[in-house]
């Protein structure tokens, strides 16, 4: 006869010196019950509404969801482990061991190919799908939809595009710029994503690792570029302008430019979103790169409502589910201020080419091809406060020809030696 995982009191069948309740959570442990409530821990907070309609679309799981704008940091620490993590930078390598592989349920109840090949791949580790991709975004240059004649091309625009077109749109009178047509200087991103289309593939290592020959090459055409203006007035138009927004500014044709990405221009107020057209910015060979924090789906090794999250994840990755929650999100006006699926478009790639457009008609006439689309690379799990702290200041000082700019692989040894576990 098998033994009972516990220690019994003669006569009484119940655990030494223990409560009924505690004895409960013993046979618990020992296998004999599965809780059927997943908890979720994300960095999204869409997902607190759609573990509330996926709980009323039937009865026999829940969802919890705790949000933390730290995720990664959550996950590194003693806290309890969460059955499903959604959110970004679950691909580097202090986190992606804390995920089971998925193949059994891309093989019963979640269609592959539905997704975006290389975000799919992206997921796998030794060929096998630790990860699912959820939502991603893209950077874009908007205008006022009065200069759409003003740009070749349907859907994307070249850095090289944007500094002719720029240049040809800038008036000056009296020794000042009235108007300009953009700059590199009004958005550091925009220089990031620059340093991005010229190859330099930051990339996670120990801690990071990037072509130094393609960074360079980036920032002198940056530097280039803005010694091909005069500097000090642009300067100045900036002082003079730029206390309101960008938007605004390209609206009211001001500027001709203004960088914002995908979550950022469709969220903005319906009325400045109908007065602006965009392009997505892209390499001279058409290659549109994704912002770095795609999000990504998984679900613990350690999970213990094993049932619950397989059930809610084969719900989610549903074209119906998030046509409905699509929706939803309409309706309730949840799109003005969160965009698409997860804060992004859905890594579903018919969601985002068939019923994105339904629900954002700006879409129309501006979906990129698949072929088109290159993911970012694997990137450290902190990867958000090296670029903010590290990466950014680093371009703004050499765009600009500062002589004293420090190596960039110093300045990287000096923060990690301050910020010891960031």
């Amino acid at each position: 006869m098998r033994k009972p995982c516990f220690s019994e009191t003669r006569g009484t069948g119940l655990p030494r010196k223990l409560p009924a309740i505690l004895a409960a959570l013993l046979f618990a442990s020992c296998g004999f019950w599965e809780p059927n409530t997943a908890i979720v821990r994300t960095d999204r907070p869409e997902f607190a509404i759609y573990a509330e309609y996926f709980n009323s679309s039937q009865d026999e799981y829940r969802i919890e969801t705790r949000y933390t704008a730290s995720l990664t940091r959550e996950l590194a620490g003693d806290g309890d482990n969460p059955d499903i993590v959604v959110g970004s930078w679950l691909k580097s390598a202090s986190t992606r061991s804390l995920f089971k592989p998925l193949d059994y349920l891309l093989k019963k109840g979640i269609d592959g190919g539905a997704f975006y090949s290389r975000l799919l791949s992206l997921g796998k580790i030794d060929e096998k799908q630790y990860l699912l991709p959820v939502a991603f975004n893209i950077p874009a240059l908007a205008f006022s939809g009065s200069n759409s004649h003003l740009l070749p091309g349907l859907f994307v625009i070249s850095p090289g595009e944007i500094k002719e077109i720029g240049r040809a749109y800038d008036r000056e009178s009296g020794g000042a710029f009235t108007q300009m047509g953009f700059s590199p200087f009004w958005n550091e991103e925009f220089i990031f994503v620059t340093a991005t289309l010229f190859n330099t593939g930051f990339r996670e290592a120990e801690p990071l690792a990037w072509d130094s020959a393609a960074l360079e090459e980036s920032i002198q055409y940056i530097h280039g570029w803005i010694n091909d203006a005069n500097a000090s007035m642009e300067n100045d138009f900036a002082f003079k302008y730029f206390f309101v927004p960008q938007a605004k500014l390209a609206i009211s044709g001001r500027v001709l430019f203004c960088y914002l990405e995908s979550s950022e221009f469709f969220t903005l107020a319906g009325e400045q979103q109908n007065s602006l057209d965009f392009r997505w910015i892209a390499g001279n060979d058409g290659t549109i790169p994704l912002v770095e924090n795609t999000t990504y789906y998984g679900i613990s090794k350690t999970a213990r409502a094993k049932k619950a999250a397989d059930a809610f994840t084969r719900w989610f990755f549903r074209e119906d589910t998030q046509r409905l929650l699509l929706e939803e999100s309409k309706r309730r006006g949840m799109s003005e201020t969160l965009f698409g699926i997860g804060g992004g478009f859905s890594a579903m790639r018919i969601v985002t080419e068939q019923v994105f457009p339904r629900y954002y008609p700006g879409l129309l006439g501006h979906m990129p091809p698949e072929a088109a689309l290159s993911p970012p690379n694997i990137l450290p799990h902190n990867w958000m406060a090296i670029k903010r702290q590290v990466i950014l200041p680093y371009l703004h000082d050499r765009t600009r020809g500062e002589t004293a700019a420090a190596d960039l692989n110093r300045r990287l040894a000096d923060w990690f030696r301050i910020n010891r576990n960031p």
